[in-house]
């Protein structure tokens, strides 16, 4: 079964998964922060099938996540490098695997830990507010209609009046 494309949804969490959300393609980009560049080093770490590997690469290089370096002195041998676009997930594969180490992990704790290399501590990334520096959670944020909104009454913003088909709230 095809999935629905959320390409025309008017959130940009839905049409970020049009990049990263397919199977494997997080463990892919995982791989690349850890290092490991070339086809077989990513394959034989995930054992993930080769065709499925070459969809997912083709996906991410095509995006703009990832470049392909041929680094072949003759022939074709390549290397997956981040790109700027790639670097930015970061905190995104951090916060999946702080909920994973809080909420998934098994008894003999986290398999990873992430340390900081100016003070070689183990760090726990917050998110900060980039005004006043105050650390954010769930109760201390709010979300209104951003420059993009789109007048989608069943956009989750949306108000309940608007999504009953009531008069929206001004």
């Amino acid at each position: 079964m095809k999935r629905v494309s959320f390409d025309g949804m008017s959130c940009s969490i839905a049409r970020s998964l049009e990049t990263i959300g397919e199977w494997w393609t997080p463990l892919i980009v995982r791989e690349v922060f850890y290092g490991r560049r070339r086809f077989d080093e990513i394959q034989g770490d995930l054992g993930i099938s080769r065709n499925i590997l070459t969809d997912r690469l083709t996906t991410l290089v095509d995006e703009g996540v990832l470049e392909r370096r041929n680094i072949a002195q003759s022939g074709t041998r390549w290397e997956y490098h981040l790109t700027d676009k790639g670097r930015d997930l970061f905190p995104v594969l951090v916060a999946l695997m702080q909920w994973g180490d809080r909420w998934a992990v098994g008894d003999k704790g986290p398999p990873v830990i992430i340390e900081h290399r100016a003070c070689g501590h183990p760090a726990d990334p917050v998110y900060v507010c980039s005004h006043c520096g105050e650390q954010l959670d769930d109760t201390s944020l709010r979300a209104h209609r951003g420059p993009a909104w789109a007048d989608d009454p069943h956009h989750p913003l949306a108000p309940i009046e608007a999504r009953r088909g009531g008069a929206p709230a001004s």
